[in-house]
């Protein structure tokens, strides 16, 4: 058994000290940081446009191409007029409260309907799961018509309360990545809890709840950046200046006259510091949801 042992050390040795052995590794840790710094590069290199052309006045916006640096890096004119033009104060207040309410109410919807699924043994359930599924594969703008019809016969165009409710819609993802926490979650501390006395929502909201923290991080991040950055929906359905999130605030500056990217570029970097905030403060959390969803145990 020792001189196996010793034999494997030395083949071991031998094939870690042989060129080729010592080129392949050398090759694969290469090509593991050119592709890490490749693909940062082409992910940084929008960002660092936008941030060189937010510097630049009109006039050398107009008369230099997209990387060539601004005279002055602290022309901060540019970032107050597309504060003020755009109206980027009430864009933020009506981009939060959206946030903030659709996340709340996805999340509470998403996790009731996962403990329905997850833990009731009904007929139906199966065929429940398939429609999500179903449901998930459809596209979004295929269903405008018939959603914008809907919204038109119940008076919510136009109003706040009603692009609210559009964003609420049911989140599959969401659904199954509660579903999948609530299946690893064993069914005895349901029994234990109902033993005790405890009611489904008690069993729901105070035991398994709190367990799904990870999910619920998770899931808040997928929704929240897609909320945030939602386009055409808020475009559609909220007409009126006072109405407007953040996303159409930014094409304040776009018209048949041409469109002032200077401004743009300025109102991107504005848009993106709250989020920069939050990832900052909140990047431990963010980490350990995204690591606990990823992995089912």
């Amino acid at each position: 058994m020792t001189d196996a042992v010793a034999l494997a050390k030395e083949r071991a040795f031998q094939r870690g000290a042989s060129p080729w052995y010592k080129f392949k590794n050398g090759f694969f840790v290469f090509l593991k940081y050119f592709s890490l710094i490749f693909f940062a590069f082409c992910f940084l290199l929008p960002l660092v446009s936008c941030f060189v052309t937010a510097a630049k006045t009109e006039k050398e916006y107009q008369s230099t191409s997209v990387m060539d640096m601004p005279s002055n890096w602290f022309n901060f004119q540019n970032y107050i007029d597309a504060f003020t033009t755009s109206n980027m104060a009430v864009a933020f207040r009506n981009s939060i409260i959206v946030l903030v309410v659709v996340l709340v109410i996805t999340t509470l919807i998403g996790t009731q309907l996962a403990y329905v699924l997850s833990r009731f043994t009904f007929p139906g359930n199966t065929v429940i799961r398939g429609l999500f599924t179903v449901a998930a594969l459809l596209p979004g703008i295929a269903m405008q018509v018939a959603l914008y019809k809907m919204m038109v016969n119940i008076g919510a165009v136009n109003t706040m309360w009603g692009y609210i409710l559009m964003m609420c819609g049911t989140d599959v993802i969401s659904i199954y990545v509660f579903i999948q926490f609530f299946e690893n979650i064993p069914v005895s501390l349901d029994e234990s809890a109902i033993v005790d006395g405890a009611s489904y929502f008690t069993v729901y909201s105070k035991i398994l709840l709190p367990l799904l923290k990870p999910a619920i991080v998770t899931c808040m991040i997928l929704k929240g950046v897609g909320v945030y950055n939602e386009y055409y929906a808020s475009n559609l359905y909220l007409q009126d200046s006072d109405l407007k999130t953040i996303a159409i605030a930014l094409y304040s500056f776009t018209g048949p006259m041409g469109s002032k990217y200077n401004l743009i570029c300025a109102g991107v970097i504005i848009t993106l510091l709250p989020m920069l905030i939050l990832f900052l403060v909140f990047q431990k959390q963010i980490y350990n949801g995204i690591a606990a969803g990823a992995v089912k145990e």
